[in-house]
């Protein structure tokens, strides 16, 4: 199984990334050993996740969502309908 996710950063800031393990990649995340963007911007906090049946499905969905503008993750988050599912 994999995972995309929003994780919001202590700044404000949101991180798109892909994972097998959420809950030991959110550990990394706040440890400040996930990527490099989170490393100076942690405590992060977990805001959104969806599962992926295959890497190449997360990193293709991870790739739409960073495209995305800040309100439509903020939307995506709140589970408005907003267009930005893939079927």
């Amino acid at each position: 199984m994999f995972f995309v996710y929003i994780v919001e950063c202590k700044d404000g800031s949101f991180y798109t990334g892909w994972t097998m393990d959420i809950h030991k990649r959110m550990a990394a995340h706040n440890a400040g050993k996930g990527a490099k963007y989170t490393r100076s911007r942690y405590p992060v906090a977990l805001k959104y996740f969806e599962e992926a049946e295959s890497k190449q499905e997360a990193c293709k969905r991870e790739y739409a969502i960073k495209k995305l503008s800040r309100l439509q993750k903020i939307a995506l988050i709140r589970g408005i309908p907003d267009g930005t599912q893939t079927p």
